[in-house]
């Protein structure tokens, strides 16, 4: 498994890091991510001050999140704060107070999807994402393992392979989704879908399928996750979670645009078939459609007179 952190956010890669890191570099993170533009200006013995460690445990901290050491960390949050006052005439902040009104929710919650998927696709790892499309496209069958708000990412992955013709099943139930990968073999891909890398089901189900000899294939949130224990492959989303935003709500959009480069992508392996079987299933419900005219009313229906 690899990972680029080139053209990511530092604060992205920090805020996925975070779960793994020890306790004293965790201090550090919040010391980073409460004030990035401060930390740049500031010097190592100021932040380990700050965060109540040594200077020793912020390099420990640099090379954990994948910067050389401190001033690349400088660097790179100087640099990731002028991306940010780019956008700051747009940006509403992420946490939501009981007191907003509707149209503010409107507009911090858009706001906060839209980052979601801008930093998810900033950071998805496009070479492991490539081999992921590969294991997809050649499989025999697929199993794809989600519980509560990542079983309907896990659906939609599911219906979307469907469609163009390639074996899939999605489970939520637990004893299901290890009967299931109990009979996977070589030929076989098992996703497990996990915001935060911590399910035990599906953990546990990504560990049956690989002890069969699947491949496995992870998306979470978390890189450093239990669930990357059991994976071949890690693709990873950048969702934040706030006070009034849990786990199921940006993630999912996030996990949602990682599953739609998926599809194409495997799409594009078997570009005839895929069409052929888009077009079939198009076909097929079709006439479960109402009739609809430019402006939207539905047409009247023929009497047959």
């Amino acid at each position: 498994m690899t990972t680029e952190h080139s053209e990511s956010s530092p604060l992205v890669r920090i805020r996925s890091l975070l779960p793994g890191l020890a306790r004293a570099e965790q201090r550090v993170a919040k010391v980073v991510l409460d004030n990035p533009s401060s930390v740049a200006r500031r010097s190592i013995t100021e932040v380990a001050e700050a965060a109540g460690t040594s200077e020793t445990t912020v390099t420990r901290f640099c090379k954990a999140i994948g910067v050389g050491g401190y001033p690349e960390l400088r660097i790179a949050l100087a640099a990731d704060t002028a991306r940010a006052s780019v956008r700051a005439d747009r940006d509403l902040g992420g946490e939501i107070a009981p007191e907003d009104d509707l149209k503010t929710v409107v507009g911090k919650v858009t706001f906060a999807d839209a980052r979601a998927v801008e930093e998810t696709a900033e950071q998805l790892d496009i070479d492991v994402l490539a081999q992921v499309v590969d294991a997809i496209a050649g499989a025999r069958r697929v199993d794809v393992y989600g519980v509560g708000a990542s079983a309907f990412v896990a659906a939609d992955l599911q219906q979307k392979l469907h469609r163009i013709g390639r074996t899939s099943f999605a489970w939520s139930d637990t004893h299901i989704m290890l009967t299931s990968a109990a009979v996977l073999t070589g030929d076989d891909v098992a996703v497990g879908i996990s915001h935060t890398g911590a399910t035990t089901d599906t953990v546990e189900a990504l560990r049956v399928a690989r002890t069969h000899g699947a491949t496995t294939v992870a998306l979470t949130n978390y890189p450093t996750s239990p669930i990357a224990d059991v994976a071949d492959f890690v693709l990873t989303t950048a969702a934040r979670e706030t006070t009034f935003r849990s786990g199921a709500t940006a993630s999912r959009i996030a996990q949602l645009t990682v599953v739609d480069c998926l599809f194409i992508g495997i799409a594009q392996r078997h570009i005839d078939q895929s069409i052929s079987a888009l077009d079939a299933t198009r076909d097929a419900v079709s006439g479960h459609r109402l009739e609809t005219r430019h402006d939207g009313r539905r047409k009247p229906r023929e009497t047959g007179k």
